[in-house]
Parts: C-alpha cells; sequence; structure tokens
C-alpha cells in the first residue's frame, strides 16, 4: 500500500497531523501502537489543556476538535476562558469521528518494526507489526508523533544531546462518587486564594480546580493538611510533592488529579526500561495513599473511590530530535519571530523536578513562535517530528510540550507537507 503520508502516533500532535493532511486532500495513514486515539488526554487523562494564546496561528484542528467535542458534550469552557476542559472518555469517541469524517485511515495495535528510505525516488519503506502479522507500505512523507522519537531512531537521524536533563513524570486519576458540593462549599472558604482554588457554578455542574505542593516559598492553603497526614503516617512525604484535581464535563461527581509525581534519583533515566517498571508499580501505590488521604482528610470524599488510573504514564520530555532549527530558551525569551511560523504561544518555562523548592515557573513577557524547521528532521526534507520530541533545548521544549502547542505542531508539519505536494505537481 502507497501513501502520500503516514503518521507515526496517535496522540494530541499526531492527531492533529493525520486530521488536516487528510482534510486538504493527502492520502494518509495513521499508525498508533495501542487501541484508542488521544494520547495523554484519553490515556494519560492529561485534562484540561493548558490555555495559551496562540495568535489565531494553526488552530484548524483545535477549532474542528471544539465543534466536534460539543456534540457529545464532552467540553467545557472553564470561568477563565479555557475552551479546553474535555472529558477523556468522551474524547476517544470523538477523535475516531473526527478521522473517519476526512477519510484517514488508521491502524491501531501497530507500530513499525524497520524503516529504509530510496533517495532515488524520495520514498519511505516500511514495514508494520500487527500482533503476529507483518504490514509492508510505502510513504512519500513520515511524520514522528511517537513522543520518544521512534521513526527517526529507525532511520538512525540525530537527536539533541542534552539527556542529563530530566523533568519529574507523573501518573494521574480519577476519583468518582464525590459529594462535590460539600468539597466546593468546603474549599472555596478554607483557600481564598484565587489564584490556587477557582469554582464555576453553571446549571448542570460544579467547576472547580485547587493545587497544592510541597515548594515551601508558596503559600498552600491545603498545606497544614498534607503535613497533618505526613505525621500521621497516611502519606509519605514524597506524595505530597504534587497535588492539583480538575473537575470534568459530564463526570459531575468526578475529579481528576494531577498526581502523583514520581521522584526519581539524579542518576535515574525514566527511558530506562526498569525504572520505567518500577516508576508505574510505585505511583500507583502513592495513588492509592492519595485517594485515602482524600477521603479522611477533605470533606465530601468519605464515600469516594477511586475510577482510573490511567493508561499510560505521563511524561514530560524524553528525546529530543535534531532538526534543521533548534529551537533555545533564549530564542523564546527574545520573542524571535521567524518567517515560516508553525505556532505562536505564551505557556511559561515549566520544569518539574525531583526535590523541593526547585520547580520552575518562568513567565515571558510576550508570546514566542515556533518555526516550522524545528518540526523537519536535519537529515531528511521529508521527515518529520512533532510533540515533545521536536528539536529544541532543554528548557524550550518545557513551554513547548503543552496539549495545544502539539495540536499546532501536527497541524504546521500536515500544511508545510501539503505545500510541498503541491508545489512538486507544479513542476
Amino acid at each position: 500500500m502507497k501513501y502520500d503520508l503516514v503518521v507515526f502516533g496517535g496522540g494530541t500532535s499526531g492527531i492533529a497531523a493525520a486530521y488536516i493532511a487528510a482534510k486538504h486532500g493527502i492520502n494518509t495513514l495513521l499508525v498508533e501502537k495501542s487501541d484508542v486515539l488521544g494520547g495523554s488526554i484519553t490515556q494519560g487523562l492529561v485534562i484540561p489543556s493548558m490555555k495559551i494564546d496562540s495568535d489565531g496561528i494553526n488552530i484548524e484542528f483545535f477549532n474542528d476538535l471544539k465543534i466536534f467535542a460539543d456534540k457529545y458534550s464532552a467540553r467545557h469552557t472553564y470561568i477563565d476562558g479555557n475552551e479546553a476542559w474535555f472529558n477523556p472518555e468522551l474524547l476517544k469517541i470523538v477523535f475516531d469521528k473526527m478521522l473517519c469524517s476526512v477519510k484517514c485511515s488508521v491502524l491501531f495495535s501497530s507500530e513499525p518494526f524497520s524503516i529504509s528510505y530510496d533517495q532515488n525516488i524520495n520514498s519511505y519503506s516500511i514495514n508494520l507489526s500487527h500482533k503476529l502479522l507483518s504490514i509492508y507500505i510505502e510513504s512519500s512523507y513520515i511524520v514522528d508523533a511517537t513522543a520518544n522519537g521512534k521513526i527517526f531512531k529507525l532511520l538512525n537521524c540525530n537527536f539533541q544531546n542534552d539527556d542529563e536533563k530530566k523533568q519529574s513524570p507523573s501518573l494521574r486519576f480519577i476519583m468518582s462518587n464525590i459529594d462535590i458540593k460539600s468539597f466546593t462549599d468546603w474549599l472555596y472558604k478554607f483557600d481564598t486564594n484565587r489564584d490556587v482554588t477557582t469554582v464555576e457554578y453553571t446549571e448542570n455542574q460544579i467547576y472547580l480546580s485547587t493545587a497544592c505542593t510541597w515548594d515551601e516559598h508558596k503559600n498552600w492553603a491545603l498545606s497544614p493538611i498534607f503535613k497533618k497526614a505526613v505525621c500521621d503516617g497516611v502519606l509519605e512525604y514524597e506524595d505530597t510533592a504534587y497535588f492539583q484535581v480538575f473537575s470534568i464535563p459530564q463526570m459531575p461527581d468526578a475529579l481528576a488529579f494531577n498526581c502523583p509525581r514520581i521522584i526519581l534519583d539524579d542518576s535515574e533515566d525514566i527511558n530506562d526500561p526498569f525504572v520505567y517498571s518500577r516508576s508505574l508499580r510505585q505511583a500507583r501505590e502513592r495513588i492509592y495513599r492519595i485517594s485515602e488521604f482524600c477521603k479522611k482528610y477533605l470533606k465530601g470524599f468519605q464515600n469516594a473511590y477511586i475510577s482510573h488510573i490511567a493508561d499510560m504514564l505521563g511524561q514530560r520530555e524524553s528525546y529530543r530530535v535534531k532538526g534543521k532549527y533548534t529551537m533555545t530558551v533564549d530564542k523564546i525569551l527574545s520573542g524571535e519571530k521567524p518567517d515560516n511560523i508553525a505556532l505562536a504561544c505564551d505557556y511559561p518555562i515549566d520544569i518539574h523536578t525531583n526535590k523541593n523548592n526547585t520547580d520552575l515557573l518562568r513567565y515571558t513577557k510576550h508570546k514566542y513562535y515556533l518555526p516550522v524547521e524545528a518540526l523537519i528532521s536535519d537529515k531528511y526534507n521529508n521527515l518529520y517530528a512533532v510533540g515533545r520530541i521536536l528539536s529544541a533545548d532543554f528548557q524550550s521544549q518545557s513551554a513547548l510540550r503543552t496539549q495545544i502547542s502539539c495540536f499546532s505542531m501536527g497541524e504546521a508539519a500536515a500544511k508545510d507537507i501539503l505545500n510541498k505536494i503541491n508545489l512538486s505537481k507544479m513542476q
């Protein structure tokens, strides 16, 4: 089978690339190793998507996603204007519907095991494995949205060389059967800091958000409660590293937890398969302790239970490729505006560490812009990398890795490929 474009990875950036490409007439195949699309949203429970000001650049996918999500009541716009409070379960259906609507082919439970490139015809030969079956395909363009750069590795491409810098991963979960009104009434009075605790009352559901971390330079209202739980032996100190909850559309008795944070030693690498596997087990133990803490110390949680643990670890970074352009923190801080813009963003440099009082949340004074060249391999003109593996240094990647930016990266790659295909037809 021959395609114009094959996208590997059905997460946030890969879906956007495949959808936009197919919508604009490119014969596209999306290859996903699991049985569901959505990646960090649906499998990682990374909700809501963080709000950014994108300057209206490459937001066609996001705008279409909002329309599709609204058909299934799978989205809410919060009081701060964030339009991306998604329901992760319903979005599994929404993403399927979106790709069907543009006639994009999708292969689930499939992964590449070998790829070769013929520069004489500018085409890739790809061997896929689907369970016990092998599938052979060809493609003129490839988008690597695998989150770990698997395609770049198979093609012996170049990567950034600052891998000694790491961010702490997380494993998210959901608790249900919460008396949300009791919790909200208590919390809103207990924490008067509206930069931390916010509440919105709608006709059908109460929406809220709150947080508490172990960073002592910040004034967290919930901090004394966490400290008491540690003294009581209900929590371990590292369980308090990061605690954040959000409401979920169409789940009026549930909250999504952005925790626990996984604490690794400086010498450990989450990409090591043994470290990764051990971390998952430890994270699930932390989830149980945090759920017991909520039932014992927080009003409204007495009859609550764990209803969903994320199916994938929330990794904030992994390998980053070497592109034709490397985004750096200096370029973010300067606000340099390139000619060929993939996305605009104002999200801060956001680094989660393994020690207290060392997290970094550095806001910029202006928007910054990512050039499309940061998504194109320095080795091949028809190979793209989107999502957290983009060509960027450690700090700039921490600002560009959010889901809305990933949507724009995928869209930018698809539109650049479309331009190249149209140009080749004119020649």
